[in-house]
């Protein structure tokens, strides 16, 4: 089996994305990231997903990007917003995080020999994050490509975002024939400790709505109201 590093958030698209690289044949070491967000309750959660599908490791690194702020998932100063997706860019982005987390996987994948790096990330139904975009992704790879000890001595690097132009019920559906136990994930921009869902912000929404028009069955814990 090649090894393969999966970025695992513990959100429902990157488990979606860890067990197609595992269907596809990668011996796959995951790689979280405690970046100071509010819902750290996602990290617990991934480290129940990558158990569940039998990942060969799993790495968690800690980075302190609340200290810049700048976003509603680093900075409680300001509100997660609970009323409804909107056009543009939410104060949910967080400046750089997918450059920032992809640069990790990156450094991973040398020391493991790897060749292959997995990114969870949607442009259809997501919050308008211009890092979630085909365009991003091709040009990290581009880069990735120039900036590595292995690329330059021949063995190239590929960056997989399976998900990028699937619908979130499509994602679901995809998930559910692979085995995935959606319970296990933690997708909300404020969940709780126990990781139980607001039921409001964009994520939440999104997810909601992706197992309505998936007809599955939504396993989501939501906060009593």
């Amino acid at each position: 089996m090649k090894p393969a590093v999966v970025l695992l958030s513990g959100g429902l698209d990157s488990a979606t994305t860890l067990a197609i690289a595992r269907a596809e044949g990668y011996d796959c070491h995951c790689l979280s990231v405690d970046y100071g967000q509010r819902h750290v309750a996602e990290l617990a959660a991934a480290e129940r997903v990558a158990d569940s599908q039998g990942a060969r490791d799993r790495r968690v690194i800690h980075l302190d990007m609340n200290q810049f702020g700048g976003s509603a998932l680093t900075d409680v100063s300001i509100a997660v917003p609970t009323g409804g997706v909107q056009p543009g860019i939410p104060v949910t982005y967080v400046p750089a995080r997918n450059a920032i987390m992809l640069s990790l996987a990156l450094a991973w994948a040398e020391v493991l020999g790897a060749r292959d790096i997995f990114v969870g990330v949607n442009a259809v139904d997501y919050s308008g994050y211009p890092d979630c975009r085909p365009e991003f992704i091709r040009a990290f790879e581009a880069m990735a490509n120039l900036a590595t000890k292995a690329a330059v001595e021949g063995h190239r690097l590929a960056i997989h975002a399976p998900l990028i132009d699937l619908s979130k019920a499509d994602i679901i559906r995809k998930g559910r024939d692979l085995g995935v136990d959606y319970g296990l994930t933690v997708s909300c921009y404020q969940a709780d400790a126990e990781g139980q869902a607001c039921g409001a912000c964009d994520s939440c929404r999104l997810r909601r709505e992706g197992f309505a028009s998936a007809g599955v069955a939504d396993p989501t814990r939501y906060r009593p109201r």
